[in-house]
């Protein structure tokens, strides 16, 4: 599978690992995950961590295109954690698409990242963890 889903904050923050090419069959799998999760929480934030991230399938292109539009109010923060020079035009690219705000961080800014995410959270919600 190409994609990972990890629950963080009760389900409020959540920590998507791609890796290799998403398909089709990737977002029949974490949509409803995500979407189960904004019916519970309204808003969520988003760590979208790409280990050796190639991209998408045709298919995975259009249904990316479409979570894009229909979810963009319910993101707050997108954190896009690569070691790619195309990986960092994501965040640039996604802007238009989402109201959340975007920060790329470079491999080893996980840290950096993993805290800003968290950023302004109640400190009792903050649980430990890796990305």
């Amino acid at each position: 599978m190409s994609v990972a889903l990890h629950e963080e904050d009760g389900g409020k923050i959540v920590v998507i690992t791609l890796t290799g090419k998403l398909t089709t069959e990737d977002y029949e799998h974490f949509v409803p995950e995500v979407d189960r999760l904004i019916k519970q929480h309204g808003k969520l934030r988003l760590v979208v961590d790409m280990h050796d991230f190639q991209g998408w399938t045709m298919g995975a292109l259009w249904q990316d295109i479409k979570f894009d539009a229909s979810h963009f109010r319910h993101i707050e923060r997108l954190a896009l954690i690569g070691d790619k020079a195309w990986e960092h035009g994501m965040a640039v690219f996604c802007k238009p698409f989402t109201t959340a705000t975007i920060r790329y961080f470079d491999r080893s800014q996980a840290d950096q990242a993993k805290a800003w995410i968290y950023e302004g959270l109640p400190v009792a919600q903050k649980v430990s963890g890796t990305l």
